[in-house]
């Protein structure tokens, strides 16, 4: 389906709902999500609602408020207390569910205390290649989903955030920092905080996409593969840095940078 087909389905998808609450990240497929929300409904129709807790990294609160405002959306923040769940911090293949399960409630009450219809969330055709067990919660709750509903790719919603001026239109793909921890291995603030100051120092290097994945004593660093060289040859530094941090041992995936790389262990 051509592009702007595609877009047009996804306004009337959204004009449909009359309102809503928008889970927003600030990522690009939830700032893309919001800003064709506020093209199509009323501004006090909408509302960006942003979830944060030690698996949010702690940088990309500060950037979240500044695109809502930038969209011209209302804009909340909210806690969630992903780790007093005994069944996330277990971090079984199902850790997505309950993280989701939280989120969606919360969210859901939100929408009924401000008389808004519907919950929407930004997941697309992409996101369908990679496991994700959060989809259930989201089900379960009739979450909506009208990126994927229009058909739209992470291409897609990349060139058109592009045309329509987004600042997020070309920013990395986030995730929640749990992702970077092995299934089986438990979750806690202090691991969580120590994955988020060793991407943040990565990032502040240079490197625009980065995963720090986490195995005890051990780290398994990804980049996209054009920066390969250019980590290499800033490895003392980083080895230094990352050592600091209580890692033994300072890896770099050869593969290179690609989502849900911790996943590719389940179905073998």
């Amino acid at each position: 389906m051509p592009l702007h087909n595609s877009l047009s389905r996804l306004k009337r998808i959204i004009s449909g709902y009359k309102s809503c609450v928008v889970a927003f990240s600030g990522g690009q497929d939830s700032a893309f999500l919001l800003k064709i929300c506020s093209l199509v409904l009323e501004p006090d129709k909408i509302l960006a609602v942003t979830a944060v807790s030690a698996t949010y990294p702690e940088a990309e609160l500060g950037k979240a408020k500044v695109l809502a405002q930038d969209i011209g959306v209302r804009f909340k923040v909210i806690r969630t207390a992903e780790l007093s769940n005994k069944k996330f911090t277990a971090n079984s293949t199902k850790r997505c569910y309950f993280c989701k399960k939280e989120l969606f409630t919360k969210l859901l009450d939100i929408a009924r205390q401000n008389k808004l219809n519907f919950v929407l969330e930004a997941s697309n055709l992409t996101d369908k290649k990679d496991y994700r067990p959060g989809n259930i919660a989201k089900e379960e709750l009739r979450i909506e989903s009208p990126l994927l509903k229009a058909g739209f790719s992470k291409g897609d919603i990349r060139r058109l955030s592009k045309k329509l001026g987004l600042s997020s239109w070309n920013k990395p793909s986030l995730a929640c920092l749990a992702s970077r921890i092995p299934y089986g291995t438990k979750i806690t603030g202090g691991l969580l905080r120590r994955i988020d100051l060793a991407e943040a120092y990565l990032t502040g290097l240079g490197f625009k996409q980065v995963r720090l994945r986490h195995y005890n004593g051990l780290c398994r660093i990804e980049v996209e593969k054009k920066d390969i060289p250019g980590l290499l040859n800033k490895r003392q530094a980083i080895v230094g840095r990352l050592k600091g941090l209580g890692y033994n041992y300072i890896t770099l995936d050869l593969e290179g940078y690609r989502t849900g790389s911790l996943n590719e262990v389940i179905n073998k």
